[in-house]
């Protein structure tokens, strides 16, 4: 069996100026990638959806930003799990569907690197979960890094701070691959 791919928070909330400069603008394009070689295998897909409980979010239920983007909409039949922090785990349904499915191994990607997608990569491998974080197929913004705490600080690029949360990741609580090279193994 194919690991399951968990899709975080691809919305359209979070192309709004309120984050940021963003890395990665192809995180998308190569998480369709995987999806579309996971739908072509008939592989587990979960998608997760972030409803933000902090009015005025890009995110939040009322903003018009919970919805998928195009490339990510889900197809009939494929679960969907809602979320308001940033683990998909805090609810046990996600983990009750994939342990009903008998997924060990996850493929994880989405938005954004050090939020929401570290927290779901260290939560399931906390539980037991052999994951992959496809690097390239997640994107941090400038918003992600609140300097306010240090006025010695300079606001931070978001490529350094997708970098250094895959390198806190990367060894300790996954593997971190190109989607290339996820996508070359299943050939």
């Amino acid at each position: 069996m194919l690991p399951a791919l968990v899709l975080i928070d691809f919305q359209t909330g979070f192309d709004a100026d309120f984050w940021g400069a963003r890395n990665n603008p192809d995180a998308e394009d190569r998480a369709s990638q995987l999806l579309s070689a996971w739908r072509e295998r008939d592989a587990p897909i979960c998608h997760v959806l972030h409803l933000s409980k902090v009015v005025g979010s890009p995110i939040h239920p009322d903003s018009g930003g919970c919805e998928f983007k195009p490339q990510m909409m889900p197809l009939t039949g494929e679960p969907i799990f809602e979320k308001s922090t940033n683990s998909a785990f805090v609810d046990p349904a996600l983990h009750s569907h994939l342990t009903y499915l008998g997924a060990t191994e996850l493929v994880i990607c989405g938005l954004t690197t050090p939020h929401c997608v570290s927290t779901n990569v260290r939560w399931a491998d906390n539980i037991g979960y052999d994951v992959t974080l496809a690097h390239d197929a997640c994107a941090a913004f400038s918003f992600s890094a609140d300097t306010g705490w240090n006025p010695d600080l300079s606001p931070m690029d978001p490529e350094p701070i997708h970098a250094t949360a895959v390198s806190h990741l990367h060894g300790e609580f996954c593997r971190a691959r190109s989607v290339a090279a996820i996508l070359r193994d299943l050939s």
